[in-house]
């Protein structure tokens, strides 16, 4: 009851900025029966063989569930998944992922809340992505026979101290998880001071090695390569040649989009198969780089003009070499059309984002000096000399004219950044094995009490 109040305090203090970003954004908007009442859909009797309930926060933790997912349904004969997100970008991207799933707003930790979505889906296990370890929700699971297991687990630099303050509420929920399956030692460590019996915390490394793409053939950058289009203003597109050299900045925030773009212009005369393409981490900011580029009279188009059907440039419109990619789950395949990469939310206090997916495809690699998120995998790139971390403006300019003006150099770093992601592939399987462990349990259990 203490901790209901404390939630809906909570939810009372936020509904001003909830209701101001939902009006401004369209987030927040859907998914509120799933979230606050914990009416999600309800699953047929399914008694021969277990439901696993996986959960991924957003996009980022979204991506990682289809490899698991397809080893699951491989390794658990008859095995029901069903898929549940936090965000409403997460939500488009699971949809997409999973057409033949169902997928659903995960309910907020209120008691009411996962008591019904507990009652409907009547999971074998809760499967988490990197951490969302709460309260009730672990309570009522363990109260229910429901298995919880944290895969690709992982605390940050930035929210260890405050797991750490607030460890009087916290413990009991992590001493509930029955198994962490953790990115490295140092993050489990760290489950287990946050509470997590030691012997139930295993390393097995990062399960987004095991997602990358390695192949710029695959369908997915093929499509994305040949999509063509006109612009508002007249230019045109002619979607990606072997002729050109791609910087791609990917996941950005502010002002990363305007860093590349002051590269970009200063190249651009200079190497006539330069092209830039942007991909802005939150979609609330699509517009914002778009107003930006147009500012300062760069001949842009968005990726929402593009066709696979645009065609040539049959009446000889100017050309035009910057896209703003403002879609939703396309930033994988993108990575694969791109020579020079540059992976956003570094040169801020987000602390990193993905750079294991252009790294996969042998792009040279470049981030910024914040990047505590992935600090595990800097380190292996940083260690192989396979990516290259750009201070600045002046360093990602210094960067990117060393990738034009010296290809031999461009091309060996990417190849290192492509045999460091193949070396280290094997996570996906290995949680895989131990989450099929924990269903195997619950299974044999049910079967010897009924």
């Amino acid at each position: 009851m203490f901790l209901n109040i404390l939630y809906l305090l909570a939810l009372l203090l936020a509904s001003p900025w909830l209701i101001f970003r939902a009006l401004t954004t369209g987030r927040y908007r859907e998914g509120w029966g799933e979230k606050a009442l914990g009416r999600v859909p309800i699953l047929p009797d399914n008694p021969d063989a277990p439901t696993l309930w996986l959960h991924a926060v957003s996009v980022g933790e979204v991506n990682l569930l289809p490899m698991l997912v397809s080893r699951l349904e491989q390794a658990i004969p008859g095995v029901r998944c069903v898929i549940s997100t936090t965000t409403k970008t997460g939500m488009e991207v699971a949809r997409k992922r999973f057409p033949n799933h169902t997928v659903f707003y995960y309910p907020l930790d209120f008691t009411w809340a996962v008591k019904t979505a507990l009652k409907r889906i009547r999971p074998t296990a809760l499967i988490l992505a990197e951490l969302e370890v709460w309260p009730n929700m672990t309570r009522l699971a363990k109260k229910n026979g429901v298995k919880v297991v944290v895969f690709n687990g992982r605390i940050s630099d930035k929210s260890f101290p405050s797991y750490r303050r607030f460890s009087c509420f916290l413990r009991p929920a992590f001493q509930r998880v029955d198994k962490v399956v953790s990115q490295s030692d140092v993050y489990s460590q760290r489950f287990i001071e946050l509470g997590v019996p030691a012997d139930r915390v295993v390393t097995v490394g990062s399960i987004k090695f095991d997602g990358a793409k390695t192949d710029r053939a695959i369908p997915a950058v093929a499509r994305v390569r040949s999509l063509t289009g006109t612009s508002k203003t007249g230019a045109f597109w002619e979607g990606v040649t072997d002729a050109d050299v791609v910087f791609l900045a990917g996941s950005t925030q502010d002002p990363e989009e305007e860093m590349a773009l002051n590269v970009f212009n200063r190249f651009s005369e200079q190497f006539d198969s330069l092209k830039l393409i942007l991909v802005p981490r939150h979609p609330e900011r699509f517009d914002t780089v778009a107003k930006m580029l147009e500012s300062r009279s760069a001949e842009f188009i968005r990726r929402t003009e593009l066709t696979e059907q645009g065609g040539e440039n049959a009446d000889g419109s100017k050309r035009c070499r910057i896209l703003l990619v403002d879609t939703v789950g396309e930033l994988g395949a993108w990575w694969g059309t791109t020579q020079i990469a540059f992976v956003g939310g570094s040169m801020g206090s987000r602390g990193g984002q993905n750079m294991i997916e252009p790294a996969g495809y042998g792009a040279t690699v470049s981030f910024g000096p914040n990047t505590t998120n992935f600090r595990d995998v800097v380190a292996l790139l940083l260690g192989a000399n396979a990516a290259v971390v750009v201070k600045d403006e002046q360093e990602m300019l210094h960067f990117v004219e060393k990738c034009l003006t010296d290809p031999a150099w461009r091309e060996e770093l990417g190849a290192r950044a492509r045999e460091l992601v193949l070396s280290q592939t094997g996570a996906a399987d290995k949680t895989v094995g131990i989450i099929k462990e924990s269903c195997e349990l619950r299974v044999a259990s049910c079967e010897k009490n009924s």
